[in-house]
């Protein structure tokens, strides 16, 4: 399943590639000019997001009114350097839509991309791509129940460029052009985006939100709409909905850039100050309360109960302690209160995670507190059962937290909670000089959404440790007394088969809860000074520079070798990466069901003496994590921290190399959250190519199938650790730590721990020289069992791999991206038959093969020879004459932003030398990184196509509807 996932995480290219910091630009702040930079109606006395409260004023926003209504908010920021961020909120969702209008504020958010005051028909992404803003990372917007956004990041802005665009996106906003001819263009798109959500997925979100909030408005306000208000939608509806939410009383525009905070609000005046409303201002709706039925119990309050029948899928049941949405006056108090819920929400999730990891009932739960849309605040509390028997764990996790109501929690049980939570905030709060310009504008946009003021990371801190003395056994219990108290509780249980009535549901919910206290356990601190040592220290035998600016290349006699960057410009934040191993050369044609449970099972199985909890429990008030992958030619290990904790994250990995646990309980664990998940892969074709995708891509090499129920049922802790004590012990191991590090202390801590191990087992000739293989033409079929409008495509082609083939894998990138936009353009643009089609270059850097490139849709099965049809005749028209000039520039612009506004992480670095302490060639071949792609030809990009798109048939998969699916189920309700 590899291979699908990392389709997914590069559909935008370069996604991974950060910064070039010899590439960074030369400062590029806007400043003020006395003329033209003095805004009228700024606040800076009266800003209108802390009204009533007494949270401390943070001073590097700028906020201001207009007399029209607009609300602003402005603040300089230089991360990355040079781009500017804009927001612009409508506080209109699916909530304000009429019972005929359902799906409109969706679809007048496709509509204001499609034509504008100042954009002809489709020309407004071009535009912005031109610009280097890519479509969906930089410019996109989103619909919610309550709220629309329209977001531009837009890269490289001078004041002409940001001035610009702030007016163009203005345009947009305020004056689309709402007519027949562009309903009939989007409409088919929406419902198209629509038919990818349907399926169990939809059925389950409608289901849930019906039940959780009967008789509110948000019981059927989802905003994807239904099909037939969607296709009655007519320019005079979808004008009087625009006319009637889109006006200045309702909008908050945010502008974050590398600008003076004067030139920004004095843009933000001269583009919305003549914005005036149509009308009266229209109030909005009322969006109901919570209520339980008569006859409820006030101390039980039990209300509606659903059960989804949803075959295939595994059970699980949710419930949630309804209280009405109150808009609250947000000061301190408040929020210290908040953090005492945290607290104990945390203990619970502790204690059921406790029973879990000890077997039982149930696979997992968790409980936590969310207010929904401005209709519910409500606990949710989220159970997966093991098995058939729900009722248990039902009564399992219930009882848990009926005892943490019931009976204060230890002080122990606090502390390591609050210790977790201060080093967040902590961390927080050295971090936040960095912080980017996008991330800063959507806080104040959801602060908006959810009418609450915002602060610096400084004040959460204060108010945190002002808490301090409140952190106490009682309050916490009084906290979570009050978390699990409401107006009514509603729960959904989803299940494979109809055996389970909403009746039966409802009378488990009723049943006394009784308390159980065998999931509180000792939180004692454990210590790293107390934990056997890895080895005798040994310091390295070779310190050499790597030739990429201060990298350093360190070799100890046990032949580990290391790269450290210290950096300054990102204070306390460290990124430990392991790179050790033969990835998935290493797997025998009979391990593939090892292969996936090592990356559920393995870091929890323990390291040394420390099993999960004792894990937990050492790196209480530390930062620290471990996460493990396994890639084409390595295993990965990967942690963040920070230099205090360095030394400790680099014993954890060591150590799990050295000293690796083998508790049963994980794998056990891992097996049965597989076997409940297996049979869901089939009921959509998502699932379908989660499943099959890479197996059919490796030319069906065993090691990447899926595993079956049975091979499942034949796996045990005592084959995985046979597999995985194997993998662990041989080939290279590299370690490489970036950041905000002291070289001398990051020096010692590596021989203590790595320099300390034994040394390795070489890799197998057979082992080492293992290829990918790539299937020849053809067309594969499958089936899926789920709706009978839903299918999938991919058509695929081979390419290559190899560090020596860096440059033709970036050029790569761009003729994927050609390819996409244009698939998206004939799919999409012309014929609504498909949302999200797209196309991806992967290339292995480890191997020489295993390269591909495809391109992947979900479509109407009606539609899936289009897309075939398409794609191949996009595939030979890239052949015969190659991209135009415009569509390079389209895919170029945003590419080379990219490298150029992210030129101040370590991450890059990270990213591009990884493998370099045994490579050269990444090295050598990041000096080219951005020639290659920004002066990339239009030959250079056709060559690429016929060398690998005309030079072979494509392999096609079809995924489509078994005979007589009907894409239903059946949903049961009791009241």
């Amino acid at each position: 399943m590899t291979l699908f996932s990392r389709a997914i995480r590069v559909l935008v290219p370069l996604a991974i590639v950060l910064p070039v910091p010899a590439l960074a630009q030369a400062p590029c702040t806007i400043q003020a000019t006395e003329a033209v930079d003095n805004p009228e109606y700024a606040r800076p006395d009266d800003p209108w997001i802390y009204r009533g409260t007494d949270i401390p004023v943070d001073e590097q926003w700028l906020f201001g009114e207009l007399p029209n209504g607009v609300r602003y908010a402005v603040r300089e920021n230089g991360v990355p350097p040079c781009q500017a961020s804009l927001r612009i909120a409508i506080d209109a969702g699916s909530l304000h839509e009429r019972d005929e209008e359902r799906g409109f504020a969706h679809l007048v958010e496709h509509l204001v991309f499609r034509e504008s005051r100042d954009f002809g028909p489709g020309e407004a992404i071009p535009h912005f791509q031109r610009m280097g803003a890519s479509l969906g990372a930089d410019t996109n917007a989103t619909t919610s129940p309550t709220q629309t956004v329209y977001k531009l990041d837009l890269p490289n802005a001078t004041r002409t460029t940001l001035d610009e665009s702030v007016n163009l996106f203005a345009g947009m906003v305020l004056e689309p052009a709402l007519s027949s001819e562009n309903l009939a263009m989007d409409v088919p798109i929406v419902l198209s985006e629509r038919r990818e959500r349907a399926g169990p997925a939809l059925r389950i979100q409608e289901g849930t939100t019906a039940t959780f909030f009967a008789g509110q408005r948000l019981a059927n306000r989802s905003p994807i709409g239904t099909v037939e208000t969607l296709q009655g939608a007519t320019q005079e509806a979808v004008r009087a909905f625009h006319s009637r939410w889109y006006r200045p009383e309702n909008a908050v525009v945010v502008l974050v850039a590398d600008a003076d905070v004067n030139v920004l609000a004095a843009m933000v005046e001269r583009h919305f100050a003549d914005w005036e409303g149509e009308g009266p201002v229209t109030p909005a709706p009322d969006f109901g309360d919570p209520v339980a039925p008569a006859g409820a119990d006030p101390a039980n309050p039990v209300g509606e109960t659903l059960v989804i029948v949803e075959q295939g899928l595994p059970r699980s049941i949710t419930y949630g302690v309804m209280r009405p949405w109150v808009e609250i006056v947000d000061n301190l108090e408040y929020n210290r209160y908040n953090l005492l819920f945290d607290v104990g929400a945390a203990v619970i999730n502790r204690r059921l995670e406790n029973r879990a990891r000890a077997g039982g009932s149930f696979l997992a739960a968790q409980v936590g507190r969310d207010k929904v849309s401005r209709s519910v605040d409500a606990a949710f509390v989220s159970i997966t059962p093991i098995g058939d028997d729900w009722e248990a764990a039902l009564a399992d996790v219930r009882g848990v937290i009926a005892d943490a109501m019931a009976t204060p929690p230890s002080q122990d049980e606090i502390d390591q909670a609050v210790s977790n939570i201060d080093v967040a905030f902590t961390n927080w709060v050295e971090q936040s000089r960095i912080q980017a310009g996008s991330q800063l504008a959507d806080t104040v946009v959801g602060a908006v959404d959810i009418r609450e003021a915002i602060a610096s990371p400084e004040t959460f801190l204060d108010v945190f440790r002002s808490v301090s003395p409140r952190f106490t056994p009682e309050e916490v219990l009084q906290a979570t007394q009050t978390l699990f108290t409401g107006d009514v509780i509603r729960t959904v249980m989803l299940s494979p088969d109809p055996l389970v009535s909403s009746a039966q549901l409802r009378a488990a919910m009723q049943m006394p809860a009784v308390a159980d206290a065998s999931g509180r356990e000792s939180a004692e601190a454990i210590n790293f000074a107390d934990l056997p040592p890895v080895g005798t220290p040994v310091a390295p035998s070779v310190s050499e520079p790597l030739g990429v600016l201060n990298v350093e290349r360190l070799t100890f006699p046990n032949g580990v070798r290391a790269l450290i960057y210290p950096t300054t410009n990102e204070p306390g934040r460290v990124t430990v990466r392991v790179r050790f191993g033969a990835g998935w050369r290493g797997f025998e044609a009979d391990e593939a069901v090892y292969a996936e449970l090592g990356p559920m099972a393995l870091v929890n199985s323990g390291v040394g003496p420390l099993r999960q909890n004792e894990l937990d429990r050492v790196a209480a008030g530390s930062l620290l994590s471990f996460d493990f992958a396994i890639n084409d030619g390595h295993f990965l290990f990967q942690g963040l921290t920070r230099q205090e904790d360095l030394a400790n994250q680099l014993y954890l990995f060591a150590a799990k190399l050295a000293q690796p646990g083998w508790d049963p309980a994980p794998v056990e664990r891992a097996i049965a959250s597989m076997r409940l998940a297996y049979d869901s892969y089939g009921r959509d074709p998502n699932g379908v190519l989660t499943r099959d995708l890479d197996w059919l891509l490796r030319d069906r090499d065993p090691r990447f199938a899926t595993p079956t129920p049975a091979d499942l049922d034949a796996a045990s802790p005592e084959g995985f650790r046979r597999t995985w004590s194997r993998l662990l012990s041989q080939g290279p191991v590299e370690v490489a730590v970036f950041g905000d590090i002291d070289r001398q202390a990051t020096v010692d801590a590596l021989a203590a721990t790595f320099g300390a191990l034994p040394p390795r087992v070489p890799l197998a000739p057979e082992v080492e020289n293992r290829s990918m293989s790539f299937p020849e033409a053809d067309t594969v079929r499958l089936t899926h069992t789920g709706d009978a409008d839903q299918s999938a495509a991919v058509i695929a082609w081979p390419t290559a791999g190899g560090s020596d083939g860096l440059t033709q894998s970036r050029k790569l990138d761009i003729l994927a991206q050609v390819f996409s936009n244009r698939l998206i353009d004939g799919l999409r643009e012309r014929a609504g038959a498909a949302y999200s089609p797209f196309v991806v270059s992967d290339w292995p850097l480890d191997l020489d093969t295993g390269g591909t490139i495809f391109a992947l849709v979900q479509i109407d099965p009606s539609l899936m020879d289009a897309f075939f049809d398409e794609a191949e005749t996009i595939a030979q028209d890239l052949a015969a004459n190659g991209p135009t000039a415009d569509e390079l520039e389209r895919v170029v612009e945003p590419v080379r932003q990219r490298i150029e506004r992210a030129s101040t992480g370590h991450t890059f670095w990270l990213n591009q030398l990884q493998g370099s302490a045994f490579d050269p060639n990444r090295a050598l071949y990041l000096r080219t990184l951005l020639n290659d792609y920004v002066n990339a030809t239009p030959q250079e990009v056709q060559a690429l196509a016929q060398r690998y798109l005309t030079s072979r048939e494509g392999f096609r998969i079809a995924v489509v509807p078994e005979a007589g699916a009907a894409g239903g189920a059946g949903a049961a309700t009791a009241r």
